[in-house]
């Protein structure tokens, strides 16, 4: 017989105990236990019978998953190149960024192709909604739309249409909740179980789902780490409310490359596709000041200019400041540390900004050339030559090693009226003929030797 039990459940990892402590015993968090009622199944035999699975080789053929164009190439570029029917999509991002924008621009763009579309609004009403297709312009678009938290109805809804979506929206999985578990809604239990349940739906049915998940303050999706395991694709909506581009980044994605972005921005009538992001993230660069040195680094398969500025000022204070925007303040320590130690530039006196222009962040380590010549052009005030970029990973010892889509950095570049490159000397085998000028570099002090021993400041 079905018994029910009672267990404490940490809201930030979601670990169970039988006992409320004020500390979980999985992630440290406090006062992160909520005593959660679930039915279990008692002792006995299973609730049906099972079947035999029909097993299959490794070299069976592999067909190409079918595509839906979600009518928004950025999105499409994202997903692997759009929408696969019976997938779950994962979308999590800051309050405010533009989440409920792009999907219900996507799903206008996809039933004005003559797709079914169907949105469930757990957040706002429906007249809010309507609001904000009217000024979006797709207020005449055939979406199916709905103002719905419970779980049951929205299946029942779903299992009853007469035909089956191709595209489900559900805005936010946080606000759902289910019947069979007495937890409040946005609770690890009732997270995860609506997702399982609506997953389960599109594997089904075939019908590409889409789920909207708020974010902590860590800006990781809230909830259970086991529904970013459930679903196929998981993509970050990122962006500053400062500047007007928003990025779309795939993390994980079953059916593309998984570090794949989008480029959007933000304007009053909607979200608009940026084909070219290197022009939107350089349109405002000032070639003259120093301190400023454009990279070329790679963003998925899609390369992207980008400028990196640095200020070297003396600093008043004991301990000077190090201030990072856009790039990983451990790479700055090591390249201030690999100047000072290899190249003779000495910092330790001096307070250190480093900026990535537009708000866009990096993680590749080919940028450390790049932040190194904007920190030796700062510190000497001489600017770097107009027309040349910089890409290239920085060793400790101060070599700069090879990296990765050289070829495709290097068009980008000459595609927007670069000159010149200051490459690793040791060119990757992907380097192909290149009408831009290129510098090799071996080691980091070869750049040091360009620009005065000290600032004129």
């Amino acid at each position: 017989m079905a018994k029910t039990t009672t267990a404490y459940v940490c809201q930030e990892c979601g670990s169970s105990t039988a006992q409320w402590a004020g500390k979980c015993p999985g992630c440290e968090a406090w006062n992160t236990l909520i005593e959660e009622v679930t039915g279990e199944r008692g002792p006995g035999k299973p609730s049906s019978d099972g079947k035999v699975v029909a097993l299959q080789t490794l070299n069976a053929e592999i067909p190409d998953a079918p595509r839906i164009s979600s009518g928004l190439a950025e999105l499409d570029r994202v997903v692997g190149g759009g929408l696969v029917p019976g997938s779950a999509i994962l979308v999590g991002g800051d309050p405010g960024i533009g989440k409920s924008t792009l999907l219900l621009q996507a799903a206008a763009e996809l039933a004005n192709a003559g797709h079914t579309a169907v949105y469930f609004s757990g957040e706002e009403a429906t007249a809010q909604v309507r609001l904000r297709a009217e000024r979006l312009g797709v207020a005449s678009a055939p979406v199916g739309l709905g103002a719905e938290t419970g779980l049951a109805h929205i299946l029942k809804t779903l299992g009853e249409s007469e035909k089956t979506p191709d595209l489900v929206i559900i805005d936010s999985i946080q606000t759902l909740w289910s019947e069979s578990l007495e937890s409040a809604p946005g609770t690890v239990s009732q997270v995860r179980a609506c997702a399982q349940s609506l997953v389960r739906y599109a594997k089904r049915s075939g019908a590409t789902l889409v789920l909207v998940g708020h974010v902590t303050k860590d800006g990781q999706i809230a909830g259970p780490k086991v529904v970013e395991h459930m679903v196929d694709t998981v993509l970050y909506f990122e962006g500053d409310g400062a500047h007007q581009y928003r990025i779309l980044r795939a993390v994980k994605n079953r059916f593309g490359p998984s570090d794949e972005i989008g480029v959007f921005e933000m304007r009053g009538d909607g979200l608009r596709e940026v084909a070219n992001p290197s022009e939107l993230f350089l349109g405002e660069r000032d070639n003259v000041s120093p301190g400023a040195a454009v990279f070329a680094g790679m963003e998925g398969t899609r390369p992207v200019l980008v400028e990196i500025q640095a200020l070297v000022a003396p600093s008043p204070l004991g301990t000077p400041r190090r201030a990072v925007v856009g790039w990983d303040s451990s790479r700055l320590a090591m390249v201030l540390a690999v100047l000072h130690t290899r190249c003779g530039l000495q910092l330790g006196t001096y307070d250190v900004y480093l900026n990535v222009a537009g708000g866009l962040k990096i993680t590749d380590p080919a940028a450390d050339l790049a932040a190194a010549a904007a920190l030796i052009s700062s510190f000497s005030g001489v600017a770097l030559p107009v027309g040349n970029i910089y890409f290239g990973e920085v060793s400790l010892s101060g070599a700069i090693r090879p990296v990765g889509h050289m070829a495709a950095r290097l068009k980008e570049a000459e595609k927007l009226g670069f000159t010149a490159a200051a490459v690793p000397a040791k060119l990757g085998s992907d380097a192909e003929e290149t009408g831009l000028r290129l510098e090799p570099i071996a080691h980091l002090s070869e750049l040091t030797a360009n620009f005065p021993p000290t600032g004129d400041m």
